[in-house]
């Protein structure tokens, strides 16, 4: 009697063996046919976890084709399909990686796709499905929370953000580049391979290599960021701060950390901060424009115009600097214009106005330089030119006037 039991067990177990054996065919058959609804029905009736051995690979690897669907799949079946994949084990190896290199020029096209039609959305989503397919390809993700980010997915981006510096991606790569022969321009080439061809073809000189700039900074400045506009300002600050441990040396994180002990409102710390970034760098224009653009949000008038003008002392073309500067003069006229408009006509009051009115040339004078000098850089500049033309009337330059009314009028006119 247990002889009789033991071989009708096996029969069972060959029996039960087979039919996974004939499913499994048959889910292979419907995805061969592109009929993934059917794959992924018979397969949802199969257990892995009951399956022998040699069947569980092959289970997982139909699986992830079938919730793939050649690329139609939705993001959830997209995740489920990933998930099957990373539970191989043994077999298929080849075939694994032909699925997978498969899926990451699919998903990566749809990203680049989706970017060039600025469906930010879309795009952020395959890339990271991209990056979940091969978690080498680190810069995919790091694509996918920029493109969540500009889309506003705020609480996605944080997570994939973060991911990044878990990870301690900084994005550095090996730039090479070479200068065209025929524009004397440099030009940076996708690799060593094709620079140097382009040297050795003589349409290109003077190779050379550098590391690109790390992202670290600009991902520990999104995460705060987020968390600022969250109104979580601590884990804004510690994000920033454990950044800043790790990069003491870099300005555009100590410029991010004091702005965003401005945006908290801690003004002392913001100006202490800034004081660190002028004595590290005092020669770099942008720096002291930045830190000029920070001041006079603050409603730091001297110290900005102390800024603006050593970032125009740094570079004379420096346009934004100028252009910021003569607009943060012209803002002054408002006050006035206000207190001018509500005084009445007692001799006392036209006394207080004619003072008034000779402030306010004043301030339109001391703003004449800026823009002068903007113009002289930048001649097709219609704001700077309208704003000197109104100048030129308000202070009674007429001759400059009617020079700057036709040099507006031309440039309307192109």
């Amino acid at each position: 009697m247990k002889k009789q039991f033991i071989v009708a067990l096996a029969v069972l177990v060959t029996t039960f063996s087979f039919a996974q054996k004939k499913e499994l065919r048959s889910a292979e058959k419907a995805i061969k046919d592109n009929n993934f609804a059917e794959a992924k029905s018979i397969l949802g009736q199969l257990n892995p976890a009951t399956m022998e051995d040699k069947y569980k690979a092959e289970y997982y690897y139909l699986n992830a084709e079938a919730l793939y669907a050649n690329g139609a799949a939705s993001n959830d079946d997209v995740s489920k399909a990933l998930k099957s994949l990373g539970l191989i084990e043994g077999d298929l190896t080849e075939e694994t990686a032909e699925l997978k290199k498969t899926m990451i020029q699919s998903f990566v096209k749809k990203a680049n796709d989706a970017y060039e039609n600025k469906d930010y959305s879309v795009s952020s989503k395959n890339f990271e499905n991209a990056y979940r397919v091969s978690t080498k390809d680190t810069l995919y993700l790091y694509y996918a929370a920029i493109t969540a980010t500009g889309v506003q997915e705020f609480d996605r981006a944080l997570v994939l953000f973060e991911e990044l510096d878990d990870l301690g991606y900084t994005g550095i790569e090996k730039e090479y580049y070479a200068i065209d022969k025929e524009t004397g321009e440099e030009e940076i080439f996708q690799n060593k391979s094709i620079r140097d061809l382009s040297v050795k073809g003589g349409t290109h000189l003077k190779p050379g290599e550098r590391d690109t700039e790390s992202k670290q900074a600009e991902i520990v400045k999104n995460i705060a960021l987020i968390y600022t506009n969250r109104g979580e300002n601590d884990k804004a600050l510690a994000a920033m701060e454990k950044a800043r441990q790790a990069n003491p040396d870099d300005l555009n994180l100590l410029i991010s950390h004091a702005n965003l002990y401005f945006q908290s409102g801690n003004k002392e710390k913001f100006k202490q901060l800034l004081q660190e970034a002028t004595e590290k760098d005092p020669n770099n224009p942008e720096l002291q424009f930045n830190l000029g653009v920070m001041s006079q949000e603050s409603g730091d008038f001297d110290s900005a115009k102390k800024y603006y003008d050593r970032a125009i002392e740094l570079d004379p073309t420096y346009t934004n600097a100028e252009i910021n500067m003569a607009a943060m003069i012209l803002d002054q006229e408002k006050a006035l214009i206000e207190e001018m408009n509500s005084l009445g006509s007692s001799p006392a009051d036209n006394k207080r106005y004619d003072e008034l009115k000779l402030q306010r040339t004043k301030i339109y004078k001391s703003a004449i330089p800026y823009l002068e000098s903007v113009m002289k850089v930048d001649p097709d500049n219609i704001d700077a030119a309208k704003t000197l033309m109104n100048i030129y009337s308000a202070t009674g330059d007429t001759e400059k006037y009617k020079a700057m009314k036709a040099k507006v009028d031309a440039l309307i006119g192109n």
